[in-house]
């Protein structure tokens, strides 16, 4: 490799860079002989096609699913020899990782943190399985068992303030960026490190060389003239599980802000082999825990046990069993109207109430019960 007037040796991450740039389609849109028709799943491509409204749908059954494959573009070559491009794996193969070795998630906790106690630590089960599905099943944990939500009622202001350990709406991003932008020629895993003061979330490899370092730094706004997985990002964003195109660190940021917490760091190295994004937690959040203010269930519970009748309780009662629930699954679940159970929402999540709240995407997410309702639920019992 020449430089100037002089010769020297590139790094095997330069040369590979170097190879992806002289071919300039994107890896997900390149062909793989290695992939068999009978590897991509009839029942994830039909339930996309559904979700997404396409008029495919209509004719799945009808037509050979080779030709189906092919409309929605998932083929290149010649007619007489054509092949699957690798992003059909991405979407539709139950083990991608058949083909793109250590396609997963791994989530490890600290409860100390990793540099106070490294010993004590927690691995999830690794989650695997097509890009959306490791998306959801990545969210649902963190949103389950990490996000906390903290409601204080100020004396001199008339409505309370609700804020969280972790936006949603940040790790989500962070999370669909991780895997959006990952190089699944990398045999590494996404890894997501929660301890008690930040959430870390590293993929492979690192931001395009058109990024500058100033700009990685700064952390605002990440705008890449060159995509890895164009068309993975596009499926995404019909599937609601990605806004687009350099939003990301924005949204995520933002998030943080509304939030009242600190901005988020990112981290590569010069080689840009690995990108690290860490997202604090709210600060003061380590009493998340303590029940809440008595003044506060004093004031509520009065307009509480007037409001909650039996339909209602029984939804609340749904809700805490199955979180994220959907207003289908609560209707097929309950012997009640679809007007009855639309009021009944309506009134649980209005003040002064507020016992369940809506969180996440229209794709991904559902209803859940908010702090008040958790308390409420437990004074029951």
């Amino acid at each position: 490799m020449r430089s100037g007037t002089s010769t020297i040796e590139a790094k095997r991450e330069v040369l590979d860079e170097l190879r992806e740039m002289a071919n300039r389609t994107p890896f997900d849109e390149r062909g793989n002989e290695r992939i068999d028709i009978s590897d991509i799943s009839p029942a994830l491509v039909l339930d996309y096609l559904q979700t997404v409204g396409s008029r495919l749908a209509n004719d799945f059954e009808s037509k050979p699913f080779v030709e189906i494959l092919d409309q929605m573009d998932l083929l290149t070559g010649p007619t007489e020899h054509q092949t699957l491009k690798n992003v059909a794996t991405m979407m539709f193969c139950k083990n991608p990782a058949k083909f793109f070795p250590t396609t997963q998630v791994d989530i490890v906790i600290f409860p100390e943190g990793c540099i106070e106690n490294p010993n004590n630590m927690i691995e999830v089960p690794k989650i695997v399985g097509p890009v959306p599905e490791m998306i959801k099943q990545t969210l649902d944990y963190i949103r389950t068992n990490v996000i906390k939500k903290r409601i204080i009622k100020p004396k001199d202001k008339a409505e309370s303030i609700t804020f969280f350990n972790y936006p949603y709406q940040a790790i989500e991003e962070a999370v669909v960026n991780a895997l959006y932008h990952r190089d699944y020629q990398e045999r590494e895993p996404v890894e997501i490190t929660i301890e008690p003061k930040k959430i870390s979330i590293l993929s492979y490899a690192g931001p395009d060389r058109s990024i500058s370092l100033d700009a990685i730094h700064k952390a605002e706004h990440l705008k890449s003239r060159r995509y890895r997985n164009r068309r993975l990002g596009d499926y995404l964003k019909e599937l609601q599980l990605s806004e687009g195109r350099a939003t990301g660190i924005p949204t995520i940021q933002d998030e943080l802000r509304k939030n009242g917490s600190e901005p988020a760091r990112i981290e590569t190295d010069e080689d840009r082999t690995y990108f690290l994004i860490e997202i604090p937690c709210k600060e003061g959040f380590e009493n998340v825990n303590e029940p809440l203010n008595e003044a506060i269930n004093e004031a509520i519970n009065e307009a509480i046990n007037e409001a909650i009748n039996k339909n209602a309780l029984s939804v609340l009662l749904e809700i805490s069993k199955s979180p994220y629930i959907k207003r289908k699954a609560l209707l097929e679940l309950m012997d009640i109207s679809k007007a009855t159970l639309e009021r009944i929402i309506k009134q649980l999540s209005s003040e002064p109430l507020g016992l369940i709240e809506y969180q996440g995407s229209l794709k991904t997410g559902g209803y859940v019960l908010t702090e008040k309702g958790l308390a409420y639920l437990t004074a029951l019992k």
